[in-house]
C-alpha cells in the first residue's frame, strides 16, 4: 500500500468504525411518557483546540479523541494522526488527519499531484462520488485542495487537504444532507478555523 492511498483508507475504516459507535450510544426509547420540554439537545461548546506537537490548532466540539496507525509503505513506517469529535445526539464528525511524508520524498513530490491522489484514494476507498472541488491555500500559502463527496448511504463529506512541511492534512466534516442544512455554518466555521503552525 502506498503513502497516497494509506491516509484516506484508515480516515475512512475509521469513521465507519466511529458511525457505528455514534449508533450504539443513542438511548432507547423510554417506556414512560416524558415531556417534549426534557428532551433539549445540549449544543457542544466549541474551543480552540492545538495539536499535541504544535502544529496546527483547530476549533473543535469538546476534545476529540486521538488515535495513531502505524503503517509499513515503501518509504518506510509511516504515522498517521487521526483527531475525531462528534457532538451528541447529530449525525455529523468533525475530523483531523495527517500524516508525515519522509524528507527525500516531500522535497521531489509536486503538492498538487498529492492532493490529487489523496483526493482520488479518498472517492476511491469511501465509494463515493464527487460533487465538487476547488484548489485553496491555508491562511499562510499553503497549496490546498477542498472536495465534497457523497457515498452511497447518503453521507457527505467536506474535506479540504493541505500539504504543508512535509505533511499531508485533511480537515473532514462528514454529515447527513439533512444535518448539512442546518450545519452549514458551523462546519464552514470549523473548516476556516484551521490554522497550520510554523514549525521552529
Amino acid at each position: 500500500m502506498t503513502v497516497k492511498s494509506l491516509l484516506p483508507l484508515i480516515a475512512a475504516t475509521f469513521i465507519c468504525g466511529g458511525s457505528i459507535l455514534v449508533e450504539a450510544r443513542q438511548p432507547k426509547t423510554p417506556t414512560a411518557v416524558v415531556k417534549p420540554t426534557v428532551a433539549k439537545i445540549l449544543q457542544p461548546k466549541w474551543k480552540v483546540y492545538t495539536a499535541p506537537d504544535g502544529r496546527f490548532s483547530i476549533l473543535m466540539p469538546g476534545n476529540p479523541n486521538r488515535n495513531t496507525e502505524y503503517q509499513k509503505t515503501y518509504m518506510g513506517e509511516i504515522m498517521l494522526e487521526i483527531f475525531v469529535a462528534q457532538p451528541p445526539k447529530q449525525e455529523v464528525a468533525y475530523i483531523v488527519a495527517y500524516n508525515d511524508f519522509p524528507y527525500s520524498y516531500g522535497q521531489i513530490t509536486d503538492p498538487q499531484a498529492v492532493l490529487n491522489n489523496a483526493r482520488d484514494m479518498a472517492l476511491k476507498t469511501t465509494k463515493s462520488n464527487l460533487i465538487s472541488q476547488r484548489n485553496i491555500r491555508s491562511y499562510n500559502n499553503h497549496p490546498g485542495k477542498e472536495i465534497e463527496y457523497i457515498n452511497s448511504g447518503g453521507k457527505i463529506t467536506i474535506n479540504r487537504m493541505y500539504i504543508a512541511q512535509g505533511r499531508l492534512y485533511q480537515v473532514m466534516a462528514i454529515t447527513t444532507k439533512k444535518q448539512q442544512k442546518t450545519l452549514a455554518k458551523t462546519i464552514t466555521g470549523y473548516l476556516n478555523s484551521f490554522n497550520v503552525v510554523f514549525k521552529k
